[in-house]
Formats: C-alpha cells, structure tokens, sequence
C-alpha cells in the first residue's frame, strides 16, 4: 500500500509488521520520532511487545542484549553520542551472537557538537561485529528493517545489524513509501527461533571468560559469520524481490556504470544527489556512473572489484574521516582495486550536515579526472 509517511514513522511501522517482542530505546535527536511511534503502538494494543524504558541509551542495548539472550526478537534504535555510549554493550551483542536490529538514524559525533547528519558515528562501530546496511531512501530504510531481521536471525549468521538512514535528510522527510501489509510481512518473516537461549530447565553458559588459547578461535568463527552472511543476503533480498518486486539481492548497485569512464562511489542518501548529477553530466557528454554500496559489513570486496574493474577513474564520497588515514569506505575500495590499475581517490564531504549539491558532484568528478584527490572537498578556506 502506498503511503505518504516521514522516514521515521515508515521504519516505526516496519518495525511493528516485524513483531519484536522487546523493544528498548532511550530518545535521541534524530531518531526519537522511531521510538516515539513505537511506545505508542506498544501502548494502544497494536503489537503485543514489551516496551522497556530505560535511563540511557547504554540501558536501552543493555536490555536489549538480556532480551535477546532469553529468546525475544528485540529492537532498538539509536544514533550519534547514543551510539557512543552503547560501544561496550555492542561489542559484547556481537561477540555472544545475539541478532538485534537496530536502527542508526546516522547523524555526527561531538565535539564540536553537532546534530546533523554525516555517517561517523555506525562507521566507528564498523570493527564491532555487527551487519551494516545503509539505505538510500525511505522505501530501502523501510525494506532493510525485514531483510536485516531475516538475516541477522539466520543460524548460518546470528549477528546484529545496523539499518542505517541517514538523519534529518531521511528520517525526517516525508517520500511515498509502498508499505507491506501485515499479512505480506508475516508471510516474509518467520518466528525468531534462537539456536541457544537462556532457559532454567535447559543451562547454557553465554559470554564467558575466555583465555588465550580460545580468544582467537572465537574472532575467527566471528569473522566467517560475516562472510558467510553475504550469500544470505543475496538469499533473503533475492526472495523480497520476487514476493514484492523490489530485489536486495544485489550488496552494491550501479548506475549508467556500464560504459563509464570515472565511477563515483558512495553510500545512504547521498547516492540520490549523485544519480541526479550524474543524469546531467551525462547529458553534456561526460561517462560517469554510481555504485552504490548498500551494504558496508560484511563489505562486498570481490562485487566492488567486478563492478569497477572497467573503469579509469573512482572518486570514493565519504561523509565519514578515519582522522589520520582516509574515509572508511575509500580504505575499502582501495583494498578490493589493489593491483587493478584502477586510480581510486578519496573526497571527504558532508561532514556535520554541510550540503553537498549537484554542483559539487560534478566538481569532484573533474578533480578526479585531472588526478587531484584524497583531500577534504569544500573547506573554507578562510578559517584554514
């Protein structure tokens, strides 16, 4: 069914056709409208789940992580400085295999202060464990929230997912979103079934210590569940398409990137300002594509290297920094170009909320073309 919604609401009542059983939040500039929605559909009788209020976001993962472990489907959703304060708590859903979805409405972190978006603070957990995906529009945040369910919930990959959309330019903008109903949503999903869970009449032990004869065994079970969650993926996304018409089978996307000469690469929202640019660059004569990375962990390295392996140039738009290297997705692409010929550079871009228009797109395509890149693109260069 097709609805006018905000980004927020569409993800809320994606999240409800998903029936968590326990949701945990704390509010957070932008993605309290999500949980707003939530406690008051819990609240009127619309989804029969335990709604947990809690003191801090670090509580809300906390709860969370007991929820998960005693056999509920739980959610949360978080972003920026909340995102921070659950680091340890997301290292520890991801080491016991816990698969919580939770929704990062990507916004920056301090300090400076800043409530706008960029998409450092899921970038900075991109070493934790946790799946990422990362929509372009309200319809992919929307769709993600099933996909990332059946995924994460998958025995072959039992890990946490990020769905991340970006803040204010997605989460509050309202677009047409094709809704499932709850009958389509219940016919795509199946019921959380945990390979362990805590049960008196039944003891497991989770989280234990662990010495250094078994640490490294189990980051290497950790590891193979990522790369293992690429074919469930492709899998689950595959099956959406064909009940719904909309395929995720696909961890990167391209577009008019068949002939192109320079590819420009980025993730979230961004990929839309960049279509846009590249329609209009294309119509002055200019060969320019888009591959869009959609998921970002496990990172699709071998699709990157197949999709690009034709081109002369990548300019890879980060709106994150590794401060003292380069943006993260740019390390990522380097590493699946290595040795291709390929020339890859990086522009870090839209920190902080700064716009980034169609003039700047096609600007950072001719700095790519005359070999000038890895820099920060748009620095005023009055306060330098």
């Amino acid at each position: 069914m097709l609805k006018i919604l905000e980004g927020s609401i569409a993800v809320a009542e994606a999240v409800k056709q998903c029936r968590p059983q326990v949701i945990a939040a704390y509010p957070i500039t932008p993605q309290t409208h999500i949980v707003e929605a939530l406690a008051d559909i819990v609240a009127n009788g619309e989804l029969d789940c335990e709604y947990i209020t809690v003191e801090s976001e670090f509580s809300a993962l906390s709860a969370c992580l007991g929820a998960s472990a005693a056999g509920s489907r739980t959610y949360s959703a978080t972003t920026s400085q909340g995102l921070a304060l659950m680091f340890e708590v997301c290292f520890n859903v991801a080491g016991l295999r816990l698969p919580i979805v939770m929704t990062i409405a990507n916004r920056a972190l301090g300090a400076p202060l800043s409530i706008w978006n960029d998409q450092q603070d899921s970038i900075s957990l991109r070493d934790s464990g946790w799946l990422q995906f990362y929509a372009e529009d309200n319809q992919e945040a929307t769709d993600l929230h099933y996909i990332a369910y059946r995924v994460a919930e998958h025995h072959d990959v039992l890990l946490p997912a990020f769905v991340c959309f970006d803040g204010f330019i997605l989460s509050h903008t309202y677009e047409p979103v094709d809704m499932l109903s709850q009958e389509d949503a219940d016919r795509f999903m199946k019921p959380f079934d945990p390979l362990y869970r805590l049960d008196a009449a039944a003891p497991v032990s989770m989280g234990m210590y662990a010495t250094p004869e078994y640490y490294l065994e189990f980051r290497y079970e950790h590891d193979q569940a990522q790369h293992r969650a690429k074919k469930i993926i492709a899998e689950v996304g595959r099956e959406f398409g064909e009940l719904f018409g909309r395929d995720y089978s696909a961890l990167v996307e391209g577009y008019r990137l068949e002939d192109a000469e320079v590819a420009l690469v980025a993730m979230g929202s961004l990929c839309g300002t960049t279509k846009d640019a590249i329609d209009e660059m294309r119509a002055a004569g200019k060969k320019v594509g888009l591959l869009k990375i959609r998921t970002f962990r496990p990172f699709p390295t071998e699709e990157v290297a197949a999709a690009l392996k034709h081109v002369q140039t990548v300019a890879v738009l980060d709106k994150n920094i590794s401060l003292g290297a380069k943006g993260a997705v740019a390390l990522e692409v380097k590493d699946a170009l290595y040795n291709s010929g390929v020339r890859v550079f990086d522009y870090i871009l839209g920190l902080g909320g700064r716009d980034v228009r169609k003039r700047d797109i096609a600007a950072i395509v001719e700095l790519a073309e005359s070999g000038k890149g890895d820099l920060f693109y748009g620095l005023r260069t009055e306060v330098l």
